[in-house]
């Protein structure tokens, strides 16, 4: 191997740019050249060429069924087949609970901050402590609206329906014993007669 090195360790880099002239005189229609790549140790590979219409193995598309094909383009929409979402405004229109909602919640957040102003500005204690009250109860207001107390009443509504039912059931079988007990008293009859 040292012999065809050029004398130089280098691996005969002045070569390659006079291989890749040569063989692109020498080129025809539809004909390419790679270029040398570098080894792990330095040296490079010959340049290669590809004849027309030759396509390398790493260059070859792999095969996809149709189905593959049909699951990455649906993934790739957005609502059913065929649906133009340019043409359609996704925003919703708020309903009427929504906008009443965002109204309370201006209003309570301007009493909050009338109530900051007027007690930096010195009011007397009495007048302190009833806004302070009214505070109190439109915070009391916010915990109805959302949060731990709606979670509270779920879980009675919950309760309240399991003791419902648990009557109900106690009623029907009641109501089956009591016929049980008139078709007992019927046959205790009619075995007397």
């Amino acid at each position: 191997m040292a012999s065809s090195n050029n004398g130089g360790g280098g691996g005969g880099e002045d070569q390659p740019p006079t291989e890749i002239a040569e063989l692109s005189k020498t080129l025809k229609d539809g004909e390419r050249i790679l270029a040398p790549t570098r080894r792990p140790d330095g040296t490079l590979r010959k340049p290669i060429r590809i004849r027309a219409g030759y396509v390398p193995q790493e260059e070859v598309a792999i095969y996809q069924s149709k189905g593959a094909l049909w699951k990455k383009e649906m993934s790739s929409q957005t609502g059913p087949p065929g649906f133009d979402d340019t043409s359609v405004d996704t925003t919703k229109p708020k309903t009427k609970s929504v906008k009443r909602n965002e109204r309370k919640k201006e209003k309570r957040i301007q009493a909050a901050l009338e109530k900051e102003k007027t007690s930096e500005s010195g009011e007397t204690k009495e007048e302190e402590a009833f806004v302070e009250n009214l505070g109190h109860v439109s915070e009391s207001r916010i915990r109805i609206q959302g949060g731990p107390v709606q979670d509270i009443d779920k879980k009675i509504r919950a309760l309240k329906k399991k003791i419902r039912l648990a009557e109900a059931q106690q009623q029907k079988t009641h109501q089956q014993d009591n016929k049980s007990e008139q078709l007992d008293k019927l046959t205790k009859l009619e075995g007397l007669a």
